[in-house]
């Protein structure tokens, strides 16, 4: 529910601009930085919030966290100043930064070792409903009664996921200060920083896609299909995650080189086969299956090569995913203004190969081919 929430706060925005932006009397450019200002704020606070939260029991900082999420939705929910709007956009970014950085750690230590990858499977589950269910639902629903309502209605959430910690959930907790790495030693310690890379290559390689994936579609004469794609790519990927909760704890490195290898034969079908709808429709639905399971493989490799540091090495997964997004749609943008839209293909080919030989070669550290 911490991730549904997180993820549905962040894009909702993305799908109800005509609407922010004559609520408040700004643009749509100018609406646009809802989304902006939470990046920001995920981007900038992961790594030194999390750092100097380590020793937090867990229980509190969550609820800290997801309180967060109550008070700064019901602001935006209520509020008609622009600057004070953006303000608590970047603050919830910064509470999403936080849960993020802790979430994996606090999965991992509610279940037997040989559980943990499935329960990071579970645990992630929120975000990609959040993508397939709950940002759609958003955008019908702030179309229907009014933007402002939506945003009252996740505080509600938050509101109800607050008790619902408070009553059931397991206090862990902090880690001792004579166990903390600082953030450089965290940083290199084997494996992190191969796990690091492949997360911003692939991470980079899907969001140059997924941002343009409507300009991408128009060019190939499916600019009217751009919803549909959207669903068997939402619906491939819940069926990715599936599959990896199930596996995962058996076969962790496999499903890695699988899904980075299935994603780059994705990116040659997107290249060779543009004029042909039904390639362009195996390729969205080999793409979305590798996705869906991505997180719960990449937190589970960075927390696994962390150990008892794992906590602040996910908060710097966290800063190396927010960065995939932003350079995302910036390479994106320079691809379609000079190449076009048909050199997508080949750029994520090349990067996912990058991928694919770094995660290859990290099998002793990072991506081990036996239990460390």
């Amino acid at each position: 529910m911490a991730g549904f929430i997180c993820i549905i706060t962040e894009s909702l925005p993305a799908g109800l601009l005509p609407q922010i932006g004559e609520g408040l009397e700004i643009s749509e450019a100018f609406a646009g930085q809802f989304v902006t200002m939470y990046a920001l704020g995920s981007l900038l606070a992961a790594i030194p919030l999390t750092a100097a939260t380590r020793g937090w029991r867990r229980k509190p900082l969550l609820l800290v966290s997801i309180t967060g999420f109550l008070v700064f939705n019901s602001v935006t929910a209520v509020s008609s100043n622009y600057a004070l709007t953006l303000a608590v956009r970047f603050l919830a970014g910064v509470s999403a930064g936080v849960l993020w950085g802790m979430s994996a750690g606090y999965a991992r230590r509610m279940v037997p070792e040989a559980l943990k990858g499935r329960a990071m499977a579970v645990a992630m589950l929120g975000a990609p409903i959040a993508m397939v269910l709950g940002v759609p639902a958003g955008t019908f629903l702030g179309a229907l009664v009014g933007w402002r309502y939506v945003f009252a209605i996740i505080s509600l959430l938050a509101a109800l996921l607050v008790a619902w910690v408070f009553w059931r959930m397991p206090d862990f907790p902090g880690q001792a200060a004579a166990k903390r790495l600082s953030l450089r030693k965290a940083f290199v310690w084997p494996g992190v920083r191969p796990v690091l890379l492949v997360v911003l290559l692939w991470m980079l390689s899907h969001n140059i896609l997924y941002t343009y994936i409507a300009p991408y579609l128009a060019r190939n004469g499916l600019g009217n299909r751009v919803d549909l794609m959207l669903l068997i790519f939402g619906m491939t990927s819940m069926a990715g995650i599936w599959i990896i909760g199930l596996l995962i704890d058996r076969m962790q490195r496999l499903l890695v080189l699988i899904s980075l290898a299935a994603f780059a034969l994705a990116s040659l079908l997107l290249g060779i086969g543009a004029s042909q709808p039904a390639i362009i429709y195996l390729a969205v639905a080999v793409w979305g299956l590798t996705f869906g399971g991505a997180a719960t493989l990449l937190q589970t490799a960075a927390a696994a090569a962390a150990g008892e540091n794992a906590d602040v090495v996910q908060s710097m997964l966290v800063t190396s995913w927010n960065l995939a997004i932003g350079g995302g749609g910036l390479i994106g943008a320079v691809l379609l203004e000079n190449l076009g839209v048909y050199s997508f293909p080949w750029v994520l080919f090349i990067l996912l190969l990058l991928a694919l030989f770094l995660a290859w070669r990290a099998k002793e550290y990072g991506f081990p081919s036996r239990k460390l």
